[in-house]
């Protein structure tokens, strides 16, 4: 592996080459990119030149007429990075955190978050779950959307809508459904700023790791830790790793109707997470107090809910049985 050169200059981070981030090449991924980049540049205080991006076109973005689950699941939005990764042609790479598998490579390690950006889900297409008409199609390739939708509206149906953002508006313009469903955080990144009706977080849940700008380098990469760790926001951090322990409990993967939400109680947290069967007619909740760190109380919660869950919802976790 190569890592990051030591004995960093004033204005660039590796002496004489820029500090390399890889990142998916879609819209959204970019902007992401550039906010990691210029944070980096402020909380260094290094030149323009200093951090360069370096854009790879992911499986996921190729790939868009079928779920994620039956071409190879998460790993289609990090494969082409890990390999640049741990080829050492790049320093670090940025991701969706909620886009990034549960389990990861030894090699590899999450070193820094962004502050996290609003967790909700957007309703486009109608004021609310509750004012769409009988039946309506709703446009989702997300297993928990689906879930958390029928489970409301049983009466409608869910189509498949993958791409990206741009790609599922024109998707809904065009007819193809009557609603979709889509991250806030996602929209206001792209200045889409009013674009649909935000949900209530607490009745329609998040994702895992929704609103969350993960960046990974190489494990033994001590150099780009170091940089990486200037602009790591600690909570934010500490709602990853816990969210991330909870799907790691659960054995959740793309297909598993996950969603949670977490928030600050106290010097600690609480966490509150549902499980659904695909067809959203099965629920189960629980919810979790924990200080940083601390995950035991996550997984004991995770273990009591596939304990009392039937087989609707357990064949989607790995973590049953």
């Amino acid at each position: 592996m190569t890592a990051s050169p030591e004995l960093p200059t004033p204005d660039r981070p590796t002496g004489a080459r820029p500090f390399r981030l890889g990142t998916r090449r879609s819209p959204l991924a970019l902007v992401q990119a550039n906010a990691v980049r210029n944070a980096l540049l402020a909380a260094h205080g290094w030149d323009a030149g200093a951090v360069e991006l370096v854009e790879v076109i992911a499986s996921g973005d190729r790939i868009q007429d079928r779920p994620l689950a039956e071409i190879g699941g998460k790993a289609l939005w990090t494969k082409e990075l890990d390999a640049q990764l741990l080829g050492g042609e790049i320093d670090a790479a940025v991701h969706s955190a909620k886009d990034v598998e549960t389990w990861r490579p030894e090699a590899i390690a999450i070193a820094a978050t962004l502050i996290r950006a609003d967790v909700r889900d957007v309703l486009v297409g109608a004021a609310s779950l509750g004012e769409l008409p009988r039946g309506a199609r709703i446009g989702t390739s997300a297993p928990r959307r689906a879930a958390q939708v029928l489970h409301a509206r049983p009466d409608c149906e869910v189509v498949t809508f993958r791409g990206n953002v741009a790609t599922r508006l024109a998707r809904l313009s065009a007819g193809e459904a009557e609603a979709t469903l889509l991250a806030k955080a996602g929209l206001d990144r792209l200045g889409e700023i009013g674009v649909g009706t935000p949900l209530d977080e607490t009745e329609f849940l998040p994702a895992p790791a929704q609103g969350i700008i993960a960046i990974e380098c190489r494990a033994e990469d001590d150099a780009a830790k170091h940089h990486l760790a200037a602009i790591d926001h600690a909570d934010t951090h500490a709602q990853l790793r816990a969210e991330r322990a909870l799907l790691d409990a659960l054995g959740g993967s793309c297909s598993s109707p996950i969603a949670t939400l977490t928030m600050r109680d106290g010097e600690g947290w609480q966490m509150r997470a549902a499980i659904f069967s695909p067809d959203g007619a099965m629920r189960r909740e629980g919810e979790a107090r924990f200080a940083p760190g601390e995950h035991e109380p996550i997984r004991a919660m995770a273990e009591k809910l596939l304990h009392e869950a039937p087989e609707a919802i357990t064949a989607h976790f790995e973590g049953a049985g």
